[in-house]
Formats: structure tokens, C-alpha cells, sequence
């Protein structure tokens, strides 16, 4: 029997991406578009929520094709308001487009997304060494300070608590419990 972070509980496909995503380091540029775009509509829900919607996600938003999306349409943004496999949430939905085109900024400013994003870690994985899920932060200075940057460029819902979910979720910082088979 593997221990794992708690927070997976007994869902299937929360056990899945523990085991196999969370926490493990993204360099590839569409990979990162696809955590910003799920950790912007998280925002005010559970992973889980959003996790079971991924593929919903994944059909509305191009197959997180940034270029794509940088180009989606009011008339496409209007459809998306109405597919049920989505969060069906407007200033979420046409922040997406928005944050397409600050990401391209990005890519064309510093040659890649991951090359801009993983400087707030010095581009080397933060590793922590909580023991209980209630010691792991909500927020951090690297976080705070990706939020303020990622604002200033035009981002939407990058939050400092978005940023800190998205750092784990790209494997910039390790916060599998000490105890967790995922920990090393």
C-alpha cells in the first residue's frame, strides 16, 4: 500500500494525477498553457472539480493551443458560455484569450514561457518538507512575486494562491508530504 499526499481521498482520477502529474517539473510550453488555463478556472473551486472537467477543457480551449486560443473569437467566447463540460464562468472564459496573447508576449519576450516562469525558482525545484497537508502554504515570495509580474504583464486570475497552485502543479516547488512515495 503506497502513502500518498491526503488529499487525493479515494478518487480515481485525483489518485492518477497525484501519482503521475502533480508535482512533477514542466518545461514544455503548451503543458504550461494548459496548468494556467485549469488553475484560472479552480479559482473559487476544488481541483476536483476541475480535474474531472479536463478533457471539457482541453475540446473547448484548442487542445491548449495558446495561438489559438490568442485568436478565439467574441462569437467562440460566447459558445463556451453554454458548454456544460466546462466551467461556465464569463470573466474566466474571456480572460483565457487574454492571457493567450500576454502569454505569447511572453514567449516572444523571453523565447519560451518556461524560461520567463521558472526564474521565480530560480529555475530549480523549491523542495519542502511538510508532514501534514495543514503545513503547506496557501502562498509564498516567489508566488507573491510571480503574481505581481504575471499581472503587470496582463494576466488575469494569477493571484498569489493561483500562482502557489500552479508552482506545484508544474513542479516548481515539491509539496508532496514527507511521507508521500512521491516525495523523492
Amino acid at each position: 500500500m503506497k502513502t500518498r499526499c491526503g488529499w487525493t481521498k479515494d478518487d480515481a482520477l485525483m489518485i492518477a494525477y497525484h501519482d503521475e502529474e502533480w508535482g512533477v517539473e514542466v518545461h514544455d510550453d503548451k503543458k504550461h498553457f494548459e496548468l494556467l488555463v485549469l488553475e484560472t478556472f479552480q479559482a473559487g473551486l476544488s481541483w476536483k472539480t476541475i480535474l474531472h472537467r479536463r478533457e471539457g477543457f482541453r475540446k473547448a480551449f484548442a487542445n491548449f493551443d495558446v495561438v489559438k486560443v490568442s485568436k478565439f473569437s467574441e462569437n467562440q467566447l460566447q459558445k463556451l458560455m453554454t458548454d456544460e463540460k466546462i466551467i461556465r464562468n464569463r470573466l474566466k472564459i474571456f480572460g483565457t484569450t487574454k492571457n493567450a496573447k500576454a502569454f505569447i508576449e511572453v514567449q516572444n519576450e523571453f523565447g519560451s514561457f518556461n524560461q520567463y516562469i521558472w526564474q521565480f525558482v530560480k529555475h530549480q525545484t523549491v523542495v519542502n518538507k511538510h508532514k501534514t497537508l495543514n503545513d503547506i502554504p496557501a502562498t509564498s515570495l516567489q508566488s507573491d512575486a510571480m503574481s505581481k509580474d504575471l499581472k503587470k504583464r496582463g494576466f488575469t486570475f494569477v493571484g498569489s494562491t493561483i500562482c502557489y497552485a500552479y508552482m506545484q502543479a508544474a513542479g516548481m516547488v515539491n509539496d508532496h508530504l514527507v511521507d508521500c512515495f512521491r516525495y523523492r
